[in-house]
């Protein structure tokens, strides 16, 4: 038997379907990886982490579907002899720990130091901003 009967020739055909396969698996392999770090990017990665010190004027439980805990705080400019703000700016936040929340509810009119991290995007069970709070303090 000659060497030539004995292995099976691939055709042109073939050889294209092969190498079309092998570059399509590889492109969904890399917009595969992409997605994933996009969504990472967008939804887990922290922006920002900081603290905001202010007026602690509202916290209430809102949502449709999903159940959030919403806080509203004035952050003052202008620092003042008693509890007033004055010069404000709102800071809108969602409240993520939910061992804290019974605290956020004793201290609505107080001025306050919490802790937050921001995302870049939110996700709808996460809450209605991007700043995650996650820690209370009484400012002193």
């Amino acid at each position: 038997m000659s060497p030539e009967l004995s292995q099976p020739k691939t055709s042109a055909w073939g050889k294209f379907l092969s190498k079309t396969r092998k570059v399509l698996r590889w492109t969904l392999v890399i917009l595969g990886a992409v997605l994933v770090l996009f969504i990472y990017w967008k939804y887990f990665y922290t922006y920002s982490e900081g603290y905001r010190a202010g007026l602690l004027q509202k916290f209430s439980s809102k949502g449709t579907i999903f159940k959030t805990y919403e806080g509203e705080m004035i952050l003052s400019s202008v620092a003042s002899n008693r509890d007033v703000a004055l010069a404000s700016e709102k800071f809108m936040f969602t409240v993520v720990n939910k061992d804290i929340i019974r605290q956020f509810d004793t201290l609505q009119g107080s001025m306050v130091i919490v802790h937050y991290k921001q995302k870049n995007g939110r996700l709808p069970w996460q809450g209605d901003t991007p700043y995650l709070v996650d820690s209370i303090k009484i400012k002193r």
